[in-house]
């Protein structure tokens, strides 16, 4: 398949919408922010790729994308535009070959990958990743609590 390339005008008008903070991610991270969970948002994981997925679990090594069925090429709600149609099927096919390679060396890596799509109920979707970090969790135990600062036994408490 031939690499799509845009030209700078084009790139630099595409660069400037932002690419985290979207509605549908904003729901899913309130969603697992209110059950108690917590994640960083933007963080690049892996250094054989540039991925930066939406949500990241580090310690259990979950990343979660919130795909936008536009840009990533949803089966069910993608309409390519009249203009140009050729372009931007070539355009999307590539994002969603992107997405299958960039996902394979996550998992690869040990990443569990979790991927939802932007028309997916949040509930559902933190449902999935609940799941996935339930599994991390039942193997390897529950997560200690913290309880403050170490303190030193003194002289005579030893």
């Amino acid at each position: 398949m031939d690499r799509w390339e845009a030209d700078d005008a084009r790139r630099r008008h595409m660069a400037r919408f932002g690419r985290r903070d979207t509605a549908p991610e904003l729901a899913v991270r309130r969603e697992l922010h209110r059950r108690g969970r917590r994640f960083f948002v933007d963080r690049p994981v892996s250094i054989r790729c540039r991925v930066r997925p939406d949500l990241v679990f580090p310690r259990a090594r979950v990343a979660v994308f919130v795909d936008g069925c536009f840009w990533h090429f949803c089966p069910d709600h993608t309409h390519l535009p009249k203009a140009n149609a050729e372009l931007w099927h070539r355009k999307l096919l590539a994002n969603r070959q992107r997405d299958a390679r960039n996902e394979a060396i996550l998992v690869r890596e040990g990443w569990r990958v979790v991927r939802a799509w932007e028309h997916d109920d949040p509930a559902e979707t933190a449902d999935r990743v609940e799941r996935v970090l339930d599994q991390w969790e039942a193997v390897v135990g529950p997560s200690t609590p913290t309880r403050g600062p170490v303190r030193c036994p003194t002289e005579g408490e030893r």
